[in-house]
């Protein structure tokens, strides 16, 4: 009886002493875990602003169709054929029938007032179709809107120059943005005799500066005889991004 209790007692500690080992390696698990997801008491946060710069690709713009009449069918029917021979022009300067957009379509009547029967009347109808464009051949340009005017457009609008994939552009000024405030931390902290040890956070936003359209012919939509307007010489310039980022080190 004496050896089984005894064989009883030793068998017990050692199974408590095997259960305070894994809960003791349990609890300096949960331990570092807890440490590690805390956020650290020492940090520096450093700003910095990467950039890049390319010649846009892509030229858009809108231009317009407005005509007057008395009756909306006469109206439909002298735009929509106004309209379509400068669709079919632009198509035929190498325009992609999906770089080419109906943006607006807007038919509308006029009002008059008569005073002697105080009430308002119709006296005929606008109606004014809007068509957006992309170019991606510069060259292009200056023809198709020195031509729109001799068709009948009448409203040429938004000129704008963009790049068509500003990923890859912006990729390089994240790079540079980071790369730049690491190294502003890296002396930082070597100035200060610290060390940097991980980032802990980090936050970016975007910028730009899009390219204003240069026009070298003043008498382009101006007046005059449109249908022998000179094509103007239309420079993109070029487009900065820019990324601006915000990098909280830890330090030790």
């Amino acid at each position: 009886m004496a050896y089984d209790a005894k064989h009883w007692f030793w068998s017990l500690l050692n199974l408590t002493l095997v259960v305070a080992v894994l809960l003791g390696a349990v609890a300096l698990k949960a331990l570092y875990r807890y440490q590690g997801s805390s956020y650290p008491s020492r940090t520096i946060n450093v700003s910095a602003t990467g950039e890049a710069v390319a010649v846009p690709d892509i030229a858009q713009f809108s231009f317009s169709v407005v005509t007057e009449g008395e009756s909306p069918e006469d109206v439909a029917r002298e735009n929509t054929l106004i309209m379509n021979a400068a669709i079919d022009f632009v198509k035929k300067q190498g325009v992609e029938d999906e770089d080419i957009k109906t943006s607006g379509y807007n038919l509308a009547p006029r009002y008059e007032y008569d005073r002697n029967r105080r009430q308002s009347f119709i006296t005929g109808y606008t109606l004014t179709q809007t068509v957006s464009v992309k170019i991606r051949d510069f060259a292009k340009i200056g023809e198709i809107l020195g031509a729109l005017p001799g068709f009948g457009i009448n409203q040429v609008s938004s000129l704008s120059f963009d790049i068509d994939d500003p990923d890859k552009l912006l990729n390089e000024a994240r790079e540079e943005a980071f790369n730049k405030a690491r190294e502003k931390a890296e002396t930082m902290a070597e100035q200060n005799g610290v060390k940097i040890k991980r980032v802990v956070t980090f936050f970016e936003s975007q910028g730009g500066y899009p390219p204003i359209p240069v026009y070298r012919e003043a008498a382009f939509g101006m007046g005059g005889d449109f249908a022998t307007a000179p094509a103007p010489s239309v420079e993109p310039g070029s487009q900065e991004l820019t990324v601006n980022v915000s990098v909280t080190y830890e330090i030790r």
